[in-house]
């Protein structure tokens, strides 16, 4: 498969993940704002901080949790130790259908994927505000059980799909599947005896120490606030709900990208050779690719960032009323703003580097990613005794200027000794930065005139001051980034095109 079908096929699973985020988002967008209204934000903290860690160590550290953790109230969270139970058993069930995705992702089945994941969220949403809003006396059993409903009706899907694939050999034929039988994704002998690939288990030993250690950068302020209860559980679901409300559009946009273009540079470039030793079509292509959606992800925190500081108040008003817009939810969720920009531009280029990297250069990499951790766990503790909450947001803005430095520092030698340069799509017009300044003065001044306990009137005329600054910026971004928006016309073209011929 050439490049150029790769990049429409990429460029399909990008768009679709998309539309795919934008749902679940949305969906949990506004079950959050319906749970607010109905439990205690102890019980918030407790379900997205401590338990999601319990998930990700699965049964082992479930007796952590249960013996050695701070055990909340059980009149404030009812039902704490069966639910971290149901939560770690619903990891084991997730892990269970982990074949099937990363089969599913690989060779981009991307209405599977939709179907699947769409129905499963849709579903779990609905039992989660059932539940609430009938039995909200049972606490963290509301959330254990309806992610077990989640995981399995998620993993039954992929299963499903698979075995009347691989029931066919005709069809089996006709998608290249690397496996003929539902066996075939179980544990078995090699040609060779062996029960164990060696090289394999080198290369997958690779992935799982960087895949861990970016857990630890990921959630590090998890465990800080898990471990070493720097804030109450009330504070910590403040800190949470800011961090999802934060995180809501870079995980829309940004998400979807990071993971199907992986797969893009990935089948596009090999990891053990040189840039001047490869196909030069596939490395102009990469090339090309990489800079636009570096460009991509550099408009859009920017853009975030400059008004997200001028909104954050009014947002969280909106959203959650005192108990997020008082105290020290604004000043999160500006910080928040600002820590996106670097997270975007981060989803981009790790998602190269990854693609990228040689063996050896992943084991490099995981060695500077086990200090950064220990770092990031230091300085978050430190931050967040100094200057409360928002020291984790600082910390994780110092964690992600990090990653990006060494993930430009690699692709800097990889098109080195190429005429391409990627990295130019770090660089804006003047034109549009000086509209960004001015935008930013703008809707400033519009805060502190309007906003926000004027009424609705003056917070509606800040809405209006804002969305003409937004539409002027973005009229700049269009007429000055003609090489972006060329890209984003003929990619999204792409899949229809790709969907009328098929």
């Amino acid at each position: 498969m050439g490049s150029r079908e790769v990049l429409g096929q990429a460029a399909r699973l990008a768009s679709s993940g998309l539309l795919l985020q934008v749902l679940f988002r949305l969906i949990t967008f506004v079950l959050n704002a319906f749970i607010l209204r109905f439990l205690s934000k102890e019980i918030v903290g407790i379900v997205n901080v401590r338990v999601p860690l319990g998930v990700f160590w699965s049964l082992f550290l479930g007796w952590v949790w249960l013996q050695l953790l701070e055990v909340p109230d059980p009149h404030v969270v009812p039902h704490y130790g069966t639910g971290v139970v149901v939560f770690g058993f619903s990891a084991v069930v997730e892990l269970l259908g982990e074949p099937f995705w990363v089969l599913a992702q690989a060779h981009m089945f991307v209405k599977l994927k939709v179907i699947a994941e769409s129905l499963s969220v849709i579903l779990k949403s609905v039992l989660t505000a059932l539940l609430v809003l009938w039995l909200p006396h049972w606490g963290l059993y509301i959330f254990s059980w309806a992610q077990l409903f989640y995981t399995t009706l998620l993993v039954l899907c992929y299963v499903i799909y698979f075995a009347k694939v691989l029931g066919s050999p005709e069809s089996a034929k006709q998608q290249a599947l690397p496996v003929s039988r539902m066996t075939d994704l179980l544990p078995s002998m090699t040609r060779s005896r062996a029960f164990v690939n060696w090289e394999e288990a080198k290369l997958t030993w690779s992935f799982f120490k960087q895949s861990f250690l970016k857990q630890i950068l990921t959630e590090g302020e998890r465990y800080v606030m898990t471990f070493l209860n720097v804030l109450n559980f009330g504070d910590q679901g403040v800190y949470d709900i800011v961090n999802n409300l934060g995180s809501l559009v870079a995980r829309l946009l940004f998400q979807p990208i990071e993971e199907s273009f992986y797969i893009f540079f990935a089948k596009v470039l090999e990891r053990e050779k040189d840039a001047t030793l490869q196909k030069q079509e596939d490395v102009a292509v990469a090339a090309v690719v990489l800079e636009s959606l570096l460009k991509l992800a550099l408009l859009t925190g920017l853009t975030i960032t400059v008004f997200g500081f001028a909104y954050s108040q009014l947002v969280l008003d909106i959203y959650g009323g005192a108990m997020l817009s008082s105290g020290s939810g604004p000043v999160l969720l500006r910080a928040y703003c600002l820590y996106v920009l670097l997270l975007a531009i981060n989803g981009v280029t790790e998602c190269f580097t990854f693609a990228a990297m040689s063996k050896a250069e992943v084991d490099r990499y995981n060695f500077t990613m086990l200090a950064l951790s220990s770092s990031f766990l230091m300085l978050s503790y430190v931050l967040t005794r100094w200057c409360g909450s928002v020291g984790f947001i600082l910390a994780n803005c110092f964690n992600m200027g990090i990653r990006i430095m060494q993930s430009l520092y690699f692709i800097y030698r990889y098109y080195r000794k190429s005429p391409h340069r990627p990295l130019d799509g770090l660089f804006l017009s003047p034109v549009l930065l000086g509209t960004f300044a001015l935008s930013g003065g703008i809707t400033a001044v519009s805060e502190v005139f309007l906003c926000c306990e004027r009424g609705w009137l003056a917070r509606l005329a800040h809405i209006a001051v804002g969305a003409l600054c937004l539409g002027v910026t973005l009229g700049t971004a269009f007429l000055t980034e003609t090489k972006l928006i060329h890209f984003l016309r003929t990619q999204l073209g792409v899949p229809r095109l790709a969907n009328k011929m098929t």
